[in-house]
């Protein structure tokens, strides 16, 4: 898919009447009769235990971490989870997550830091290169430590937006299309709901697509390729 599509298609997913409404539901923000409705595990992604980018565990994966990611329905299997936490991959993929900033948001980011050979681009390979991580998992992961650079991406948001070749390149031409349009359009429709602004940018548009569609992912049995 072209990125001008796809920049088009997210767009018009993101603009949705029930945008807003998904928000609420998958946060746990919107009360229904005096209730408030439940958050979705996935809620809790970003901030369990002070979050995946906190100063002083950015560059590193911790337990927590590996919890984080199964809030969002993938699971880190034992050998991985030990090498990650005390093994070969602990220093590997601490030493990239050293090169890849923290505090830059996708739309702000220079393309040649989510390209080719990227430091980002290279801890993605690694993680992907392990036995039982995935590219689901490996996204997931990744967005864990560096959520407002690096975005969720699985079977149900890439059977709703396409499978562009490079996922990150194309998302953030997006985002920073037309001066950050879209980027800011994320921020205003979380704090319309009330999502904290600790939710980044990605992660709202993440829970956006994702709402959108994984019920027909499911009923339709869509057949993404499997983590």
């Amino acid at each position: 898919m072209a990125s001008v599509s796809f920049a088009e298609r997210l767009r018009a997913l993101l603009s949705t009447a029930d945008a807003a409404a998904d928000l609420e539901r998958y946060f746990g923000l919107d009360v229904l009769d005096g209730v408030v409705t439940p958050a979705f595990t996935g809620s809790r992604f970003e901030h369990l235990d002070g979050g995946g980018d906190r100063a002083d565990i950015a560059n590193v994966v911790t337990a927590a971490d590996l919890i984080a990611v199964q809030t969002l329905s993938v699971q880190v299997p034992p050998p991985a989870a030990l090498a990650l936490l005390e093994g070969h991959l602990a220093g590997e993929i601490s030493a990239l997550l050293r090169q890849i900033p923290a505090d830059t948001d996708m739309a702000n980011a220079e393309p040649t830091l989510l390209g080719p050979g990227s430091p980002a681009d290279r801890a993605w390979h690694l993680l992907k290169g392990e036995k039982g991580l995935g590219w689901v998992t490996t996204n997931k992961l990744l967005a864990r430590k560096r959520p407002r650079l690096l975005p969720v991406y699985d079977q149900v948001v890439r059977c709703v937006v396409g499978h562009p070749e490079s996922f990150w390149l194309s998302l953030r031409a997006a985002l920073a299309a037309d001066g950050n349009a879209l980027h800011e359009q994320l921020h205003s429709l979380r704090d319309g709901v009330g999502v904290p602004e600790t939710v980044s940018a990605l992660r709202i548009c993440d829970v956006v697509l994702w709402m959108s569609h994984v019920a027909g992912h499911k009923e339709k049995d869509c057949g993404g390729v499997p983590d």
